[in-house]
């Protein structure tokens, strides 16, 4: 088959993160644009990069981009794409987008002419007036950005920040994607010690986890392609032992996670032994009011309450000056921090040695890294 071209939208700030996981395994190709990764393959490309991308929300199919400022060009250039390629006679192709700063504001008349524009097509070449759409989903998506329309193929199903661990969590849990950010910014590697001293469900530690041993996040679940008859089983199966042959089981990588929440912490003890990585990470009933460095080299990596979680930015502020004066500036001891608080460091207590925007949903926040000899 010939070469296809895919985006992986992801959160904004984690471009380069994303493109850079992706040129790592192999695709060389990775381009990082606002709020996407471009890159191109075949199948099996599109099966690694569902399997391993720790910080994408899906993969997609980019099947055209073009400028449409009516809905005839629209509606033209839908139809000029062979959809016959992806789509059989039973398939079910629905459709579903956003349009910002554009001439085509309507969503729902968009999605009629897209879907129209389709059927139209596959009307022509399989000869047939009606689609019962009773087989796989082929979710139709697009974007209409600044008059400028992009096209995709959903291959991924649920969104990649699923990874199958998490049925259960707390309150505003932290979504999968930004906790492995947080991880790879923090420099985790196979022989570190990450400690979460306000851990929630365990998120950020079983991310920590699965990154240090190379346990490639969509081992365990199941993707929209995957039912496609257009692609091969054997894509899938070959790229998921191509992932399982890169575990490391023998490395020395040990978290322990804290938190006032016994609840909290029986489901994140679930989500670990889900994921399959209990054995690394020890949960224990602790505040932060008691915090103490247990070893001598540690890496803490939290998402601590504030403001939307807590609904008092008060009692939010508080935590932080305990945490300015438990995380010592020791050496060994290394900090990554996130928070929408534009007074976070003057509350803590000291400046980052560096920092990185990135978006928690909507919610714009500033990691803070505080690094010592």
């Amino acid at each position: 088959m010939e070469s296809l071209t895919f985006t992986a939208p992801c959160l904004l700030g984690l471009e380069g993160i994303c493109a850079n996981e992706l040129k790592f395994n192999g695709i060389e190709n990775a381009v990082a644009e606002n709020g996407r990764v471009v890159f191109s393959g075949d199948f099996h490309t599109m099966a690694k990069a569902n399997i391993i991308s720790r910080y994408a929300q899906r993969i997609q199919i980019l099947l055209g981009e073009f400028k449409a400022m009516s809905f005839e060009e629209l509606f033209q250039n839908v139809k000029a794409i062979p959809w016959e390629r992806f789509i059989s006679k039973t398939d079910a192709f629905p459709v579903k987008g956003k349009s910002l700063n554009s001439k085509l504001k309507s969503i729902p008349d968009c999605q009629k002419i897209i879907k129209k524009a389709v059927v139209n097509r596959l009307s022509e070449k399989y000869m047939l007036s009606w689609f019962e759409e009773t087989g796989p989903i082929h979710q139709i998506q697009f974007l209409i950005m600044n008059d400028k329309v992009s096209i995709m193929l959903d291959t991924s199903g649920e969104s990649l920040h699923k990874r199958g661990y998490r049925r259960d969590s707390n309150d505003a849990p932290i979504k999968e994607t930004l906790a492995a950010a947080m991880v790879d910014l923090s420099r985790v590697r196979a022989n570190h010690f990450v400690v979460d001293p306000m851990c929630g469900s365990g998120t950020i530690l079983i991310e920590a986890a699965l990154k240090a041993m190379k346990i490639a996040p969509g081992l365990n679940r199941s993707f929209a392609a995957e039912k496609w008859e257009q692609v091969p089983k054997k894509v899938w199966t070959e790229e998921r032992q191509n992932a399982k042959e890169q575990i490391n089981r023998d490395c020395s990588f040990k978290a322990i996670g804290y938190d006032i929440d016994e609840n909290a912490l029986e489901i994140a003890r679930l989500n670990a032994k889900r994921a399959g990585v209990d054995d690394r990470i020890t949960f224990i009933k602790r505040d932060i009011r008691d915090f103490e460095f247990d070893f001598e080299y540690q890496t803490v990596i939290t998402n601590p309450p504030y403001g939307e979680r807590l609904l008092d930015v008060n009692e939010a502020e508080k935590l932080y000056k305990v945490m300015g004066k438990k995380f010592i500036k020791s050496k060994g001891k290394s900090y990554t921090i996130i928070s929408p608080d534009d007074d976070f460091e003057k509350i803590f207590g000291r400046k980052a040695d560096k920092r990185r925007k990135l978006y928690n949903g909507m919610l714009k926040c500033q990691v803070y890294m505080f690094y010592t000899c």
